[in-house]
């Protein structure tokens, strides 16, 4: 049992993009192995939080029951979220988890955003900047509730909306300055070699535009890549539906696989007129072409019902050549010399802000060489100090003074007073002979 695909497709979770070529001129045609690719991004910048929860909430029976039954718009106006509250304790403890994780990463994100300017984070109010982000409810941040439910389903939904837009306008910035930096490239080439550079450019750029013709998305004669299939008749043709992940509908991802087959025409990573950014850009415009011509009920799903719709407009039975980016210019003039106006812009604030870093570099030199300088006016103040103070003590006949103020005697003269001290008492000096002897004591005197 999968997921109910208005689910899958609404947050863009694809279940994986299964695509195997077969024969289909040969008879009795077997599908081959699965191959099961890795499930695609969906470019939000919480999808790995995205996907947690809806493979969580999958293993609770009620929910999936709930989730089979409900419709696109059950989905997207938060009736479904409601059917949360009756979901296991071990999915609750589950998502409870998962959401106090997610918090954690976001807080994570908002100190090194707030390291990276150089902000005081000290007294940083954590539920305030969370309020930044729409997909969790920021008041509550241990435990996931209904309304985490509903916030994430309806901020992806807006975002996955903008989200090919955001698509078209990267690529158009890309295309833009790939066309900047080979003009400025053919400007600092001599009139020589920039003829000749511009000969070999344009001869590249012909040779890409020498393909084979593109066939338009989804029609009866374009080539598909199946895996599972079954027989359609259309308009006397018979048309291979791909249903890669037997639940009868196509998703955006399952989609863009089909058209590599068609896209590999064009593009090929080993030919250097070839641009692989260019090949994805043609296989968003692609799935938008099906999309817009086909998804009737603007579900994001593509319905084998609403195919055979779509096979009844005049088009589908004469359908045009596809027209790739090469007859359809993604910019004009005006708006390149206005993306030049701002790449100038933003040189000349790098600019700036290297020059300002260089002269606080300068600046921190020449106070480091000053700091040096005093270190070295200190070392010598001390020296000359000290070197006074001996002369001075020199000069009055006092014993030089020590580093602490004590006094320092002259090592000659106190080697003299030790060797008088060890001279023996017999080596000593006697009186004279001719001396007189102390006279007695306690003789009477003569009158």
């Amino acid at each position: 049992m999968t997921l109910k695909p208005s689910w899958l497709l609404l947050l863009s979770i694809s279940a994986g993009v299964w695509s195997v070529p077969i024969d289909r001129n040969g008879d009795n045609q077997e599908a081959k192995e699965d191959v099961p690719e890795e499930n695609a991004d969906t470019g939000l910048y919480y999808d790995r939080y995205l996907r947690e929860v809806i493979e969580v909430l999958e293993t609770d029976p009620h929910f999936r029951e709930k989730l089979q039954t409900a419709n696109t718009e059950d989905i997207k106006n938060g009736r479904l979220s409601k059917e949360l509250d009756l979901v296991g304790h071990h999915v609750r403890t589950r998502l409870d988890e998962l959401k106090r994780q997610e918090v954690s990463r976001l807080r994570m994100l908002l100190k090194a955003k707030l390291d990276s300017t150089n902000t005081q984070s000290l007294q940083m109010d954590h539920a305030s900047l969370l309020k930044q982000f729409e997909h969790l409810d920021p008041h509550n941040q241990n435990t996931f509730e209904a309304k985490d439910l509903e916030l994430l389903i309806s901020t992806a939904t807006k975002d996955l909306e903008n989200y090919d837009a955001e698509r078209h306008e990267e690529f158009k910035r890309y295309e833009m300055l790939k066309e900047h930096e080979r003009r400025e490239y053919l400007k600092g080439l001599d009139q020589e070699k920039r003829e000749t550079e511009e000969k070999r450019l344009q001869e590249l750029k012909d040779k890409h535009h020498q393909h084979p013709k593109v066939n338009a998305p989804v029609r009866t004669n374009a080539p598909t890549l199946v895996i599972r299939w079954k027989e359609v008749e259309v308009n006397q043709n018979q048309f291979y539906w791909p249903n890669t992940n037997e639940d009868g509908v196509l998703d955006e991802q399952e989609l863009e696989a089909l058209f590599t087959k068609e896209l590999e025409k064009v593009y090929d990573p080993k030919n250097e007129e070839d641009d692989m950014m260019e090949m994805e850009e043609e296989r968003l415009r692609m799935r938008e072409h099906v999309m817009k011509n086909v998804d009737a009920n603007k579900d994001r799903l593509v319905s084998l019902e609403e195919f055979l719709k779509s096979t009844e407009k005049k088009e589908f039975s004469n359908p045009k050549e596809w027209e790739t980016l090469e007859t359809r210019p993604v910019y004009t003039e005006e708006e390149l010399q206005r993306f030049e106006v701002e790449l100038r812009d933003k040189e000349e604030e790098l600019k700036r802000k290297a020059e300002n870093l260089r002269q606080q570099q300068d600046l921190l030199k020449e106070r480091g060489k000053a700091l040096e300088a005093q270190r070295r006016e200190y070392q010598q103040a001390v020296l000359e100090m000290s070197q006074r103070q001996k002369e001075q003590q020199a000069a009055g006949g006092q014993p030089p003074a020590g580093p602490h103020g004590e006094l320092q005697f002259q090592p000659e003269i106190q080697q003299v007073e030790d060797k008088e001290a060890k001279v023996p008492a017999e080596h000593q000096a006697e009186p004279p002979n001719n001396l007189p002897a102390e006279p007695p004591q306690n003789l009477p005197l003569h009158t």
